[in-house]
């Protein structure tokens, strides 16, 4: 299997959980309530998940040790962003992408519990910035 099949099968587990999570549970919980879920459900699947990442960033001989966290990384290779807000911001899908080029990471899913129905709540981003 390719890398790229590799994280396809990622991306389509980690999916998969999202939904049953948001179909059984429902919208209107806290943000760390779904990542402490997704995170069992994932691990459940005999996924390496980690959780709450510190990344520091450098930028022009400036270290910031702790420049954000990303919420779930799957296998070191697929980035989940979670939310649970009433309506998505674009700037979130634009949050994901710079998280991505600063993991240098190919694929991220934005997650949003707080929409009506996951497929609203759910968006792929792709790090072309290769």
């Amino acid at each position: 299997m390719s890398r790229l099949e590799e994280i396809e099968a990622l991306a389509r587990i980690a999916v998969d959980c999202g939904f049953q999570l948001h179909r059984d549970i429902g919208p209107g919980l806290l943000e760390s309530v779904y990542e402490a879920l997704l995170f069992a459900a994932l691990t459940d699947r005999g996924l390496k998940v980690v959780r709450q990442v510190s990344v520091p960033i450098t930028y022009k001989g400036v270290v910031v040790d702790n420049a954000f966290k990303a919420d779930l990384i799957i296998e070191g290779t697929l980035l989940l962003e979670l939310k649970s807000t009433e309506r998505a911001a674009a700037v979130h899908g634009k949050q994901v992408l710079t998280y991505l080029r600063l993991l240098d990471l190919p694929l991220g899913l934005l997650m949003n519990f707080g929409q009506a129905t996951f497929k609203d709540g759910l968006q792929r981003i792709v790090n072309n910035h290769r």
